[in-house]
């Protein structure tokens, strides 16, 4: 009986004391995982916006591989039609007025394909020759255009990955994101021994079970996952930069009036080799802004996860 009055006497201690941890605990929690949801809403944001900007590239990207396969069709009807010319230079040269009808019919033949230009011509060779040079003109200037177009779409979308290569490799989870993560975990874990202890004494507990209840999802996190989705961000977006820079510079070498200049066959084959090499990285550029993309995506939905954790344990905190 003696030793039952000696702990009846102590228990309002043990009480006070369990209350006083237990309060110590809510203090530490509330500081451990305060202003996480904060850190991330700020990378939310910021993938948010790699994500537009990467999209933008994608559309660039695109745009400039569809402008250089339209190039490349106005190229092939030029290179159609000087073959033709040369025949019909040939022709005059040999002081024929009129084309035969063997001529006339091979030549219907071959501008078929040019949506029936000789249309209303008779069979004379200077208002052939000159019908077939304002065409040429026509499809040089559409030409030229397109290639210009196709440099700055290129350009375009370079600019666009090297600023979401800047984006992504800025937006990962840093060391104090990380700590602070690793503390708040470690705080409700205290707390939940808080809460045992509390709970014996008869202490209230129910303002502590709400917190961890909220905020015990931490240890379910996966931070990595973040910041995996911005490596590939980071690299496709390197590698978007690098094919857009080297596609923008061979795409105007292409175009300059020296290159279009030059009809030897060596010249005309090397216009050819720039106009599909540049075709070429254009595909490259927009395959690898899409990926990038998808990445940027990925991090959002990423971030997500981990930040409706921190919104629902920040909610009963404050």
């Amino acid at each position: 009986m003696r030793y039952l009055l000696v702990l009846l006497a102590f228990l309002p201690s043990f009480s006070y004391a369990n209350s006083v941890m237990l309060d110590d605990a809510l203090r530490a929690t509330y500081t451990a995982c305060i202003g996480i949801d904060d850190q991330l809403s700020d990378m939310k944001r910021l993938a948010g916006i790699n994500t537009a900007v990467t999209a933008v590239g994608t559309v660039a990207g695109a745009g400039a591989t569809a402008t250089g396969l339209a190039k490349a069709n106005k190229d092939a009807k030029q290179a159609q039609l000087e073959k033709i010319l040369k025949e019909l230079q040939m022709a005059e040269d040999a002081r024929q007025k009129t084309l035969t009808d063997v001529q006339m019919s091979e030549l219907e033949r071959e501008y078929q394909v040019m949506d029936g230009i000789l249309l209303g011509l008779e069979n004379n060779v200077v208002q052939i020759k000159s019908k077939t040079l304002a065409q040429i003109q026509e499809l040089e200037n559409q030409s030229k255009k397109l290639g210009n177009w196709r440099t700055g779409l290129l350009a375009g979308a370079t600019a666009t990955n090297v600023a979401g290569a800047v984006i992504a490799g800025t937006n990962r989870v840093d060391a104090d994101l990380h700590t602070q993560v690793a503390d708040c975990i470690k705080s409700v874990n205290a707390l939940k021994n808080a809460m045992l202890s509390a709970r014996m004494s008869g202490v209230d507990i129910s303002e502590a079970q709400t917190i961890v209840d909220a905020c015990d999802d931490y240890e379910y996190v996966d931070l990595s996952k973040i910041d995996t989705r911005a490596t590939g961000a980071l690299v496709s977006s390197g590698v978007g930069a690098g094919t857009g820079a080297i596609g923008t510079i061979v795409s105007a070498v292409a175009n300059t009036n020296a290159t279009r200049a030059d009809n030897t066959d060596a010249g005309r084959k090397r216009e050819q080799n720039l106009n599909t090499t540049a075709n070429v990285l254009s595909a490259g550029t927009t395959v690898a802004t899409t990926t990038a993309t998808v990445f940027n995506a990925s991090q959002i939905s990423a971030i997500k996860r981990v930040a409706s954790v921190a919104e629902k344990c920040t909610g009963v905190l404050r």
